[in-house]
């Protein structure tokens, strides 16, 4: 009779000791860490079109917003949580936890993800389901990568969130909580669909 094998795992500051010296990024959960693998060319080009368009709008705007990369770890205090969004905006104060030498933000306002088959459904709920535990978030933005899709959920002040989908290259998504519009048109900016994905 072979016995179940038991989860092993880690401690927050073990994870960030792991974190602080692997070349591999990794997301923390319930004392487990999960490598992050490389991304398409569709993610990649998506992730950088965000973050350009949405740089130089809230820059052009004077904003006192700030725009991060997936390079920004985000915690999820909470659920202690470690995770790294593709994209994430914070306005004002930027409140840091700084542990071993490591950074990681809190009070992220918009989490932007880019979905893939793999992640799609941990990012539409259980990933949902944590960032509500951060007080600062108030916008969740879904975007698809094999068809012109963006969901967007805006936090209320009932504290219940209206989901609102775009599908057409023309229209044009405003973030509230930013005060910042993005066209689908720049999101999807030299992003090539496979012709049987395209939204008609």
């Amino acid at each position: 009779m072979t016995l179940p094998q038991q989860k092993v795992t880690i401690s927050p500051n073990e994870y960030l000791e792991i974190e602080r010296t692997s070349e591999v990024k990794h997301e923390y959960f319930d004392g487990e860490i999960f490598a992050m693998v490389g991304a398409s060319v569709n993610h990649n080009r998506i992730n950088t079109n965000v973050i350009v368009e949405l740089g130089g709008r809230l820059k052009a705007a004077g904003s006192a917003c700030t725009v991060f990369s997936n390079d920004m770890r985000v915690k999820v205090e909470e659920a202690e949580k470690y995770t790294y969004p593709d994209v994430s905006v914070v306005c004002g104060e930027i409140e840091l936890e700084k542990v071993k030498g490591l950074e990681t933000l809190l009070n992220p306002v918009v989490i932007i993800e880019i979905l893939s088959s793999s992640t799609e459904l941990y990012d539409r709920v259980k990933k949902f389901e944590h960032y509500q535990l951060i007080d600062s978030f108030r916008e969740y933005i879904l975007i698809s990568q094999d068809r012109c899709r963006v969901e967007s959920y805006v936090q209320g002040d009932n504290t219940n969130w209206t989901y609102t989908a775009f599908t057409n290259m023309d229209q044009v998504i405003v973030i509230e909580s930013i005060n910042c519009e993005l066209p689908l048109s720049e999101i999807y900016y030299r992003v090539k669909f496979h012709p049987l994905t395209v939204d008609e």
